[in-house]
């Protein structure tokens, strides 16, 4: 498979500096950025299909009349945190 580039990307120079900073052994600058964008992509793919799930969850919910309170919700969050505090 062929590879592509991404355009030529310009940043203040305290910027570039501060990510050559945080290089690991080994690590370039090109790699560093590749890893970046790739954590990026896969944080907004995984924030897209979370959406589609609550979304779905919802139009479920809509037609089934299956509600829980929010008031529910909290107090049952409220009950499993004083547990946990508790050692339980």
């Amino acid at each position: 498979m062929k590879t592509a580039s991404f355009p030529s990307l310009r940043v203040d120079p305290e910027l570039r500096q501060a990510a050559e900073q945080v290089l690991e052994e080994g690590e370039s600058l090109s790699s560093f950025v590749e890893q970046s964008i790739r954590g990026n992509v896969e944080r907004r793919q995984f924030q897209r299909e979370f959406i589609a799930r609550g979304l779905l969850a919802r139009d479920n919910a809509s037609q089934n009349g299956a509600y829980v309170s929010s008031e529910a919700v909290v107090a049952r969050l409220e009950t499993m945190l004083a547990e946990s505090k508790a050692g339980k």
